[in-house]
């Protein structure tokens, strides 16, 4: 029997003695560890080269394993992050698409631990690895898909049978995955274990990413209809958002070893996650409208882009007998008016300058920014928010009559937002007393 010795580091307070031997023509490694001695045959551990110096052999594993070992980690702290911060539906969904994303980066780290053969494995937990990796990616960009477009509020999530039509693409690659052992129409392995792509492979990207590439192509269509700077800017980020899982997945497609989806997949879930805590503080939880600094901020923003002889025009809305609602008919019901309103004013602004800005002030009070507007657009557009109002109202059966009462103002040059506010306040509580509002009729329906 023939010894060579190789002393080669220290690790983590653990010295290790390398002994490579040969016996009966069978290489193996004597570890000695902290007085523990562990003889084990040279397979994809360690190959010793010379005395002095190794090398790993399945590095490429290990970096994969530490990559997607990462994403995991990071996805996994937005998860938690994102716990109890919001009931919204939207939200719901975001983190279901999380979850997706941790199977996905756990079945596909594990495989190939598994096929490079770092850890021990047959053939039925590596097509199970791979089966659930091609599901959670369906189910991942599934959620996606409907995070947006209930972000958007868009009507298609409000048609509960159009969501369940959404759902084919899924229900197709299921089918796919069920039969996938027996027709091998994705991917199987052959008798030497190998793993080989099938007939139809080209599916499992195809199905999955189609969710991706409809949600950027109806948010790129509401970004040229949008009229709200701030909606406008959110609508840009959430389009932002697929291009690095995509990119990725092209890559992946040509390049399969290359370890790129769940670093970006888990860096583009990052940049949602801060456009949504971005939205959090900018919007109004109730109503979905700007909040008092989005306000400000839009203000400001005309303010300095507001040439010598452009205008901008302030209208402050006020919800008549608000507080009678509310000690009447309840806080739901008060909470189900401030919608209502907010929904009018957005139907009543459609189609106004692109910098308009729409906010709920506090309350029961509401502020519209206008640049441009004439005097007579000014009175049309009130006409527009009552006649809206109306309609809406009588669509929601709410078990009382809503009115709101306008004032209007428009800024002078150098005024200040709490100045403007202050003449809108007046010209609206003027409008009260004239009796221009409609009264309030709160008997039950």
């Amino acid at each position: 029997m023939h010894t060579n010795v190789c002393v080669l580091r220290i690790i983590s307070e653990w010295q290790i003695l390398l002994t490579l031997t040969s016996y009966n023509n069978v290489s193996a490694l004597t570890l000695i560890s902290g007085g523990n001695t562990f003889y084990t045959p040279i397979f994809n551990i360690v190959t010793v080269f010379e005395p002095g110096f190794y090398t790993m052999p399945n590095e490429y594993a290990i970096l994969y394993f530490e990559i997607n070992l990462f994403s995991l980690i990071l996805i996994g702290i937005i998860l938690f992050k994102t716990r109890g911060l919001s009931k919204m539906v939207a939200q719901t969904h975001f983190a279901i698409s999380i979850i997706a994303e941790m199977v996905f980066f756990a079945s596909d780290t594990l495989f190939v631990l598994i096929y490079e053969g770092i850890l021990p494995g047959g053939r039925f937990v590596l097509m199970t690895c791979k089966e659930l990796y091609f599901l959670s990616t369906e189910l991942m960009c599934f959620f996606w898909f409907l995070y947006f477009e209930y972000l958007r509020e868009t009507t298609f999530v409000k048609k509960r049978n159009h969501v369940m039509y959404s759902t084919s693409l899924l229900w197709l690659l299921v089918i796919l995955l069920l039969t996938n052992p027996i027709g091998k129409s994705l991917f199987y392995f052959d008798a030497g274990g190998e793993y080989h792509r099938g007939p139809l492979f080209i599916l499992t990207y195809v199905l999955s990413y189609s969710y991706v590439v409809i949600a950027f192509i109806r948010a790129m269509i509401n970004i040229f209809k949008e009229t709200d700077e701030s909606n406008k800017e959110f609508l840009i980020k959430l389009c932002l958002f697929p291009i690095g899982p995509g990119i990725s997945g092209i890559l992946q497609f040509v390049q399969p070893r290359i370890p790129v989806a769940c670093v970006a997949i888990s860096l583009s879930t990052f940049f949602l996650y801060l456009t949504w805590i971005d939205q959090l503080i900018s919007l109004d939880p109730l109503t979905g409208l700007n909040n008092r600094k989005q306000l400000t901020h839009g203000f400001e923003s005309l303010s300095k882009s507001a040439g010598e002889h452009d205008s901008i025009w302030l209208y402050l809305i006020d919800v008549n007998h608000f507080k009678q609602i509310n000690d009447t008919f309840g806080h739901l019901q008060g909470d189900k008016a401030l919608k209502i309103i907010a929904e009018t004013l957005k139907a009543a602004c459609k189609g106004m300058d692109k910098g308009t800005v729409i906010a709920r002030f506090g309350g029961d009070e509401f502020v519209i920014l206008v640049p441009g507007n004439s005097e007579y657009e000014s009175n049309m557009l009130k006409n527009t928010i009552n006649d809206k109002l109306k309609e809406l109202s009588s669509k929601k059966s709410i078990p009382f009559e809503l009115t709101v009462s306008i004032g209007v103002a428009k800024a002078e040059a150098g005024e200040s937002l709490k100045d403007l506010l202050s003449r809108a306040d007046e010209a609206m509580y003027i409008e009260k007393k004239a009796g221009k509002s409609q009264a309030m009729n709160l008997n039950q329906r």
